[in-house]
C-alpha cells in the first residue's frame, strides 16, 4: 500500500526518555525485560529512576503501587501476558485503590510468536477491560504511542497502554487522539465498517483496501480508546452500516468484538456483528506472520466474514 513499517515497542524507551527529561517524578520498572521492551534508553539516561526486578513480576507491580501512594509516578514496562495475566491480583489491587500508576504492555495477543501459547496474551483485553477506573489505550502508529503516553502521564489514575510488537504503518495520525474517542480514518459509505485495534492495524487497512477493490464502499474505524470507549460512534455506525466486523490479535471471546457486541446488544435494530480473530484456543508456537495467519488474521478471512449471510 505504499507505507513503511515500523514496531512500535522499538519507541518505548525514547517515549519514556523524553518525558523523563521534562518531568523528574517518572520511574520506570523493568522484570528482565529491558532490552525487549526498549526501557533500556530510559536505564542509560536515568539509572536513578530505573528500577530493576528480575524475574518477579508481582513485586515489581506491587513497588510501583507503592511509588505512587509516594506521589511519584511509576511506568511498569513489560510483556503483556505478564502486566495482565502474572499480576493480574496485583493489578487489580492497585485499580481498586485508583493509584496512579502506568503500565505499557508489549506484545499482546500472539507477538510472542516463537515463545507460544505461554507467552501468548490472547486474553488480555477481556481482563483489563473489565476493572474499575482502569483507563486502556491501544495506540495504532507512532504519533498515537506518543500521545497515548502523554495522555497517561497526565491523567491521575491507573492507564494501561496496548504496545504492539509486530509491525504497524508508519504513518502520522490523522487526528489528535484522547480518551473516549475513536478514529474514523475511511468513509466512503455504508456497505460496512471495519473495527479495529491498534495491534491489526496493517491487516484492517489491507482489508479495507481489498474491500475497495472490490468494489465495496465502507468506513474504517480506528477504536483507540478501549476503555472509556466511544459508544455513541459504535452505536452510530451500528443504526447505519449494512455490516460490522471487528478485527484483533485476541480471541473472539471477551475482546474487541466481545466489546462492540456489548454496546449494541440493546440497540432494537442493528447490523450484525462478525468478529476476526483467535476462536477458542490454545495458539502455537512459530513466525509471527504464519502464527496470525494460521488462527485468521488474514485479508481473506476478513472478507469472508463481510460476505458471510
Amino acid at each position: 500500500m505504499g507505507y513503511e513499517m515500523i514496531t512500535l515497542r522499538e519507541l518505548v524507551g525514547t517515549i519514556l526518555v523524553e518525558e523523563g527529561k521534562k518531568n523528574p517524578d517518572i520511574f520506570v520498572l523493568d522484570s528482565d525485560l529491558a532490552k525487549s521492551t526498549t526501557t533500556n534508553k530510559f536505564q542509560a539516561e536515568f539509572p536513578d529512576r530505573f528500577l530493576e526486578f528480575g524475574i518477579a513480576e508481582q513485586n515489581a507491580m506491587s513497588i510501583a503501587a507503592g511509588i505512587a501512594t509516594e506521589g511519584k509516578i511509576p511506568v511498569y514496562a513489560n510483556f503483556t501476558i505478564f502486566i495482565s495475566g502474572t499480576c493480574w491480583t496485583q493489578l487489580r489491587q492497585l485499580c481498586y485503590a485508583n493509584l496512579n500508576v502506568k503500565l505499557i504492555a508489549t506484545h499482546p495477543g500472539m507477538d510472542g510468536c516463537y515463545d507460544g501459547a505461554s507467552h501468548h496474551s490472547n486474553e488480555y483485553l477481556a481482563l483489563v477491560r473489565t476493572l474499575p477506573n482502569l483507563r486502556v489505550l491501544s495506540p495504532s502508529n507512532p504519533d498515537e504511542l506518543r500521545q497515548a503516553v502523554k495522555l497517561a502521564l497526565a491523567y491521575q489514575g491507573p492507564v494501561y497502554i496496548s504496545c504492539v510488537r509486530d509491525s504497524v504503518p508508519n504513518l502520522p495520525a490523522k487526528e489528535q487522539v484522547e480518551m473516549g474517542k475513536a478514529v474514523v480514518m475511511e468513509d466512503l459509505g455504508d456497505d460496512f465498517a471495519i473495527i479495529y485495534e491498534g495491534a491489526v492495524t496493517d491487516l484492517a487497512m489491507r482489508s479495507f483496501e481489498a474491500c475497495k477493490e472490490k468494489g465495496m464502499k465502507g468506513k474504517l474505524v480506528n477504536i483507540f480508546s478501549i476503555k472509556p470507549v466511544d459508544t455513541d460512534c459504535i452505536r452510530k455506525l451500528a443504526g447505519r452500516v449494512k455490516r460490522l466486523v471487528t478485527i484483533e490479535n485476541h480471541t473472539v471471546l471477551g475482546g474487541l468484538g466481545g466489546l462492540v457486541a456489548e454496546i449494541i446488544c440493546d440497540m432494537p435494530a442493528h447490523a450484525p456483528l462478525k468478529r476476526v480473530g483467535v476462536e477458542d484456543v490454545f495458539t502455537e508456537s512459530g513466525p509471527l506472520k504464519a502464527v496470525k495467519e494460521k488462527y485468521g488474521l488474514t485479508v481473506e478471512h476478513v472478507l469472508e466474514k463481510l460476505e458471510e449471510d
